[in-house]
């Protein structure tokens, strides 16, 4: 991982990126015949939380192709699995993909182990799902001390406020606006998905509940002056409304749609008001609306509006639709990949519409010196997860820790936390991803270098790509035999390996920019539709290598192995092989000539 200045001695990054925002490809350079190719990865995902159950699912499963043809070799898989609840609490086992063995059980923690010989990989995914056994709202917090490579000397914690039994608790009852955006680049099938999950949303709607809906482009359009209570024929007027008035086009005007949703919400006293904002775009006065909203946004025992973002595609600024929700005391999500629009939305709305403690505050912590919390603004718990806060913080933790809030039934509710050391669980790898996130939602908004500093330093001591760096990819092998010539180099400052100095003659490989960036006023202007755009060669390079695509067919279909297969080829055999390559040449005749022809190019 480097620094995104990037590096003079790095080749242009041009061997790796996404195909689509889920399937990283690379391209690994040639490797001698019979040689061993050792690939490690490595990843971090959050597990899922529904029902009253966590589900981790891993991707295990091989193509036929993989398997070494002719002779049967055995092969050897293992999955080794460790839960630890911060809890404490008894963990129960629901559903598992593959025969695991039991290994390790004790309060809050389990261990399991598969172990096989298999002649053929794996045919299915790695599944796992499990339970924590608990009737009540609970949780805990761990401690860790920083480490000596931290560049952060504070202390570290990480606080889990688990709903329990979701059947115990009742939900609060909700106003909810909806804001869509239907702004030219929200044609065709965004729209259409957007309507739907919006629909679905509606129908989920309690009859005790009130909404209200704003679509915006360059305009904005209300449904209803006032609340509507979510009758049936409340909801059936709604669908017809949608209907007429979900057509895409003209601009983006994020700011009037919402400063008029928090008006309508402002005096709400018996409910939770909630902002649903959906959009695609960026607009330029993003930071003149959190302004805005920061500033109506009340200090009380009252529940001001709650603000939950949702991004569509890479062209919105999803750091300030982060920030937005983080100011509201909501959450967002997003659909980078649009056909996942529907069901993440109908997600996030289910964890808006199931909340079953607001306004917490955490107790005795006022003690504490340089006291940094993510997020700063504490949101409410949900029966549809479990809600996490991480942060750093100078000075003697207290032994005891007391969380409140307030209850549907507007009661107040205290809970005592569990705190104990961390002491197999990496606090800071599980946190690292979010405070990244935050730390770059604060630094967008601020424009503060150093906060981007801290993101960038946090990045490379963790692992975790963020805005300000740069995967790379080192020639080990290479580089080991420069270092055993050069002998060692001096570091930098504080003899800091994360900021070793670069070996004279190595070869790295600088992958594309893996952010999602910080929005793209162009492409919202210009209402382009988010989402995937392959890109053919230009045609000059195509011509350009022309010259050499003869000489490169001859080097791949000449050998003389070949030369003797085709010569014991029939009549018929040889038609259909030549029909085949026809159709396939027809098929992707463009990128197929430019791979062959520019490949000669290369070395």
């Amino acid at each position: 991982m480097g620094d995104e200045n990037g590096n003079q001695n790095s080749a242009p990054p041009q061997n790796g990126g996404f195909l689509i925002p889920n399937i990283f490809t690379l391209t690994i350079p040639q490797v001698d015949g019979g040689s061993n190719l050792s690939i490690k990865v490595r990843w971090s995902q959050k597990i899922v939380y529904s029902k009253g159950q966590f589900s981790l699912n891993v991707p295990f499963t091989f193509p036929d192709f993989v398997n070494p043809a002719g002779k049967r070799i055995s092969k050897r898989e293992k999955i080794q699995i460790n839960v630890d609840a911060v809890t404490g609490v008894e963990l129960l086992c629901k559903t598992i993909s593959h025969p695991l063995k039991e290994v390790r059980r004790h309060a809050g923690s389990m261990g399991f182990l598969y172990d096989s010989d298999v002649l053929s990989w794996s045919k299915v995914d790695f599944s796992f799902s499990y339970a924590v056994s608990s009737s009540h709202i609970n949780g805990g917090v761990l401690l860790e001390s920083a480490s000596v490579q931290d560049f952060d000397e504070r202390e570290m914690f990480y606080m889990y406020l688990s709903p329990g039994d979701i059947q115990s608790h009742k939900v609060f009852k909700k106003d909810i606006i909806f804001i869509i955006d239907i702004s030219g680049s929200m044609r065709g099938k965004l729209i259409e998905d957007t309507k739907n999950a919006l629909l679905t949303a509606l129908s989920k709607l309690n009859h005790d509940d009130s909404f209200n809906i704003l679509a915006f482009n360059g305009e904005t359009y209300l449904f209803s002056k006032a609340m509507d209570l979510a009758s049936g024929d409340a909801v059936e007027r709604a669908t017809e409304w949608i209907n007429t008035n979900f057509i895409a086009g003209s601009g983006t005007n994020i700011s009037h749609p919402l400063n008029t949703a928090i008006e309508m919400l402002s005096n709400i006293q018996s409910s939770v008001p909630i902002v649903f904002l959906v959009t695609d775009g960026t607009v330029e006065d993003e930071r003149q609306i959190c302004a805005m909203v920061k500033n109506r946004m009340i200090n009380g025992e009252s529940i001001c509006p709650r603000i939950y973002t949702f991004g569509i595609g890479s062209f919105c600024n999803h750091y300030f639709l982060r920030m937005l929700a983080m100011i509201g005391r909501g959450q967002y999500d997003a659909a980078l990949d649009v056909d996942l629009i529907e069901p993440r939305m109908l997600t996030l709305f289910d964890k808006a519409s199931s909340l079953i403690l607001a306004n917490i505050k955490m107790d005795t912590l006022d003690d504490l010196d340089d006291l940094e919390v993510y997020p700063p603004h504490i949101p409410d718990l949900s029966s549809e997860g479990p809600l996490i806060l991480s942060g750093r913080y100078r000075g003697n933790f207290p032994k005891t820790l007391k969380v409140k809030g307030i209850l549907a039934d507007f009661s107040n509710f205290v809970v005592d936390m569990k705190i104990q050391n961390a002491k197999d669980i990496p606090v800071q790898k599980i946190s690292a991803r979010d405070q990244i996130e935050h730390l770059t939602a604060q630094a967008w908004l601020m424009e503060n270098k150093q906060l981007e500093q801290k993101v960038a330093k946090l990045s490379l001591q963790t692992g975790f790509t963020s805005e300000y760096t740069r995967m790379m990819i080192h020639e080990t092998d290479h580089l080991k035999k420069v270092k055993e010539s050069s002998g060692p180099k001096e570091a930098s400052k504080k003899s800091n390996p994360l900021f070793e100095a670069p070996v004279q003659g190595q070869r790295m490989i600088l992958l594309p920019h893996l952010g999602i960036g910080f929005g793209n006023l162009t492409a919202t202007a210009e209402n382009t539709p988010p989402g995937f755009e392959s890109k053919l060669p230009e045609v000059p390079e195509i011509f350009k290598a022309a010259t050499n695509c003869f000489e490169t067919l001859c080097s791949y279909c000449c050998c003389m192995c070949c030369i003797q297969c085709c010569t014991r080829i029939n009549s018929q055999c040889a038609t259909a092989l030549a029909q085949l390559c026809i159709g396939l040449g027809c098929f992707g005749c463009i990128s197929c000539c430019s791979d062959i022809c520019c490949s000669g190019n290369e070395g």
